[in-house]
């Protein structure tokens, strides 16, 4: 996975890095199930985006990527966060 992280040097690669992420934590077929995001804004400023995969049997497993902290948090079905990375590339949040 470490080498994953070296390669999201954009926010298409992102967006394929927390796919695959999600659909491998429940078995989920990545070609069946989309990814839907949505702009995080604090202070009417854009701060991040929330994506959710909406799976079989009504499954919604969600990342957060934080992006003035370059983090990525990840939860299950339950809503609970199984995964937690830092980032190595500063990615723009303007090309949202």
């Amino acid at each position: 996975m470490l080498e994953s992280l070296d390669a999201i040097h954009d926010l298409e690669k992102l967006r394929a890095f927390i796919h695959k992420t999600l659909c491998d934590r429940e078995n989920i077929l990545q070609d069946q199930f989309g990814l839907t995001e949505i702009a995080l804004i604090r202070n009417g400023q854009p701060c991040g985006l929330q994506f959710c995969l909406h799976g079989p049997r009504s499954i919604r497993l969600e990342a957060i990527w934080v992006a003035d902290r370059n983090l990525l948090y990840f939860y299950d079905a339950r809503g609970v966060r199984f995964l937690k990375l830092q980032l190595r590339q500063r990615l723009c949040l303007c090309a949202a």
